[in-house]
């Protein structure tokens, strides 16, 4: 039988690159697509993967064979339109992209940048759905939360680098916060299954891990997983907002916002039941191993 074919764009990106692995394991024929030029990619060859580096609005031409039907975004959902054009000509009829819930929680963060991104996110949300309809494309967009491991998340490896460096952790108040940190393979199973659900379809859906603790146990199981006593420091956050403003002077420590802060005793939990009961979506409890500290 034939191996189903499958385009991702986004293939380097760090969902992108757990998903191509797991599609390649299940053996579907992969076309992987990416900014980046492939010939520098460092990754290992597999006969059923192929590379295209594409550009936004510039994709020099249209690929020649096969058309393919199915397609995973994972590049930043926003920026899907630029590859509209190009994605109808190579024959896509169903297509799963990844936003993410930050669409929920930041949009009325204090911070602009924050209230940018859901924005961003929300834009992109709804042109997909406009063009989908427009082209009669069956479409699912994945909102997950919190994604971490493999050592490439933006997530729990800022805590990571954060303790590495001083050996504690600041936290706001009491830092009680409830989160669900998805892993990085279980939000790539989910993409996979979206695509061949039928229920799936023209739907959109949080995707959460399979456990919920508060920001401040996390952050103690962070410790433990890396072997050290949980050195956890509890401020009051006028003293992190001051001491934020401060840091963000420092360029390794631009990323950081007020807005980070004040989430710590937010609770950011999401119903994944429809995700389960349409495309059996089964997440894993929060645990770290040495690859996702690496």
């Amino acid at each position: 039988m034939d191996k189903r074919s499958v385009g991702v764009i986004g293939a380097t990106s760090f969902v992108g690159e757990c998903l191509v692995s797991k599609l390649l394991k299940n053996d579907w024929q992969v076309k992987a697509c990416t900014r980046r030029n492939v010939e520098t990619i460092m990754q290992k060859q597999h006969p059923a993967l192929s590379w295209r580096q594409i550009h936004a609005g510039n994709n020099n031409g249209i690929d020649q064979g096969e058309k393919i039907t199915d397609w995973l975004y994972l590049a930043p959902i926003w920026t899907l339109p630029a590859h509209s054009d190009w994605l109808i000509a190579q024959g896509v009829r169903r297509i799963v992209a990844l936003s993410s819930t930050s669409v929920l929680t930041k949009n009325h963060s204090i911070d602009s940048n924050e209230r940018a991104l859901a924005n961003q996110l929300a834009e992109g949300e709804s042109r997909i759905k406009d063009w989908a309809k427009q082209q009669s494309v069956r479409w699912t967009i994945l909102r997950p939360t919190l994604i971490y491991g493999w050592g490439r998340d933006q997530n729990i490896m800022q805590i990571v680098r954060f303790i590495r460096q001083f050996g504690f952790f600041p936290l706001t108040g009491q830092a009680k916060g409830l989160r669900q940190p998805v892993h990085v393979e279980d939000v790539a199973s989910a993409c996979q299954a979206a695509l061949l659900s039928e229920r799936a379809v023209d739907q959109v859906y949080n995707i959460a891990g399979g456990e919920t603790l508060a920001y401040h146990n996390m952050v103690e199981k962070i410790f433990f997983a890396m072997e050290q006593p949980p050195r956890l420091l509890h401020f009051p956050e006028w003293l992190i907002h001051a001491a934020v403003k401060m840091a963000r002077i420092l360029p390794r420590f631009q990323h950081v916002t007020s807005g980070m802060a004040d989430r710590m005793n937010q609770d950011m939990v999401f119903d994944y039941s429809a995700a389960i009961h349409d495309f059996n979506y089964a997440p894993g409890p929060f645990t770290l191993n040495k690859k996702d500290l690496c």
